[in-house]
């Protein structure tokens, strides 16, 4: 098994097609988002992004996924912050990654947080997308918008796991559709086509300092129990013949983000989510992620300056059907606790502490992980 899967690193077939939609809704709303409130340029975020999933494809041979970072993009959203120092605060998030990757503090983390307590933060998340998909992105276009994703559950609901006709193509699908008959204004979609490059520039050592205080710090601890521990927990679970260290993990999630500001591109970072979400969609390799990127690069070299356009082609609550489903394989995870009841009810306080609370998933690793190792009865 192990010989045919590393033979098979990256396919490129409908499975794979399919589970390449897998993150698309957590990453789409939130890129917009931050394109919107910090007037990014286009062409450089979504060709940088795209980018650096298909790198990330080839590296690991996984439907490994890199994620807009999500506290960072929060408090861009909601506070308008500059892009400079934006850019500023993913470099210098990237030189934290990379000293605690190489220095082994990452690996020494990941050995002493319990198993239960990366499954609660797991199953956190998975609440977190699971809510944000129901109360936000489903009932976003009204009557419509319901009949759309209720036609995208019930495809997913027949289809899940069908290896030869795999869900994500038909709900992607019957998005397309929709946009196409009744959301896109074709005229400014061909007005708005054209060749555009990223644009370059370097991070200031002030916008670098000023983004890790606003930026960085707070997205930190999220990045070190989702994105690397979280993650490489996940890579066990649905990969168990493939060793991927957590060093490895750090170590290109710091590259990455050492590179993108350069090409202003936002920070990004691996994501236990985004891996559960193209799994469930039928991705098993690489050739998942690469045709993700793809298609964001060839959004950004193309079609950036019909952005208002192509944003119809996504209608929300069909991103919310596919962020309920990977919402609901990551939340899955959690039924190994079952066998202990104790280690269960250290999953659920940290889960309702990830979710709830500011800062929540910090405190609940803390928490967590203080309750484990009282030894406190449950």
């Amino acid at each position: 098994m192990k010989k045919f899967f590393i033979k098979n690193r990256i396919l490129f077939n409908r499975n794979e097609f399919s589970g390449s939609f897998g993150d698309i809704g957590t990453d789409f709303p939130l890129i917009v988002g931050m394109i919107l409130a910090s007037n990014l340029d286009v062409t450089s975020v979504f060709v940088m992004f795209g980018a650096m999933q298909i790198i990330t494809g080839m590296v690991y041979g996984l439907p490994m996924p890199v994620q807009p970072l999500k506290a960072m993009a929060v408090l861009v959203i909601t506070q308008n912050i500059q892009s400079s120092i934006l850019f500023g605060a993913g470099f210098a998030i990237g030189l934290v990654m990379l000293v605690l990757s190489w220095s082994g503090g990452l690996g020494w983390l990941a050995r002493k947080i319990p198993s239960c307590v990366v499954r609660g933060i797991q199953f956190g998340l998975g609440l977190s997308l699971a809510s944000l998909a129901l109360k936000t992105y489903v009932p976003s276009m009204g009557n419509s918008g319901y009949v759309l994703a209720l036609a995208g559950f019930m495809i997913m609901i027949v289809l899940l796991g069908n290896r030869h006709w795999p869900p994500g193509i038909f709900v992607i699908g019957l998005g397309l559709l929709y946009a196409l008959f009744f959301r896109v204004d074709f005229g400014a979609l061909v007005s708005g086509i054209g060749f555009r490059l990223p644009q370059i520039a370097a991070p200031s050592m002030n916008d670098i300092l000023t983004g890790f205080i606003v930026l960085s710090l707070p997205q930190l601890p999220l990045s070190i129990s989702n994105s690397v521990i979280a993650t490489h927990k996940t890579v066990h679970d649905l990969f168990p013949e493939r060793n991927i260290s957590i060093k490895k993990l750090g170590i290109t999630y710091a590259v990455i983000n050492l590179i993108l500001p350069f090409f202003r591109g936002i920070p990004v970072c691996h994501g236990c989510g985004g891996l559960a979400g193209h799994y469930a969609l039928g991705a098993r390799t690489g050739g998942s992620v690469i045709i993700y990127g793809a298609i964001f690069v060839v959004i950004g070299l193309v079609f950036s300056g019909a952005f208002q356009q192509v944003i119809e082609f996504f209608p929300q609550p069909i991103l919310g059907v596919v962020l309920l489903f990977e919402a609901l394989t990551l939340m899955l995870l959690i039924r190994d606790q079952a066998q202990n009841k104790r280690d269960l009810t250290i999953a659920l306080l940290v889960a309702a502490m990830a979710m709830t609370l500011p800062q929540g998933y910090v405190i609940g690793l803390v928490v967590g992980s203080l309750v484990y190792f009282s030894r406190i009865k449950l």
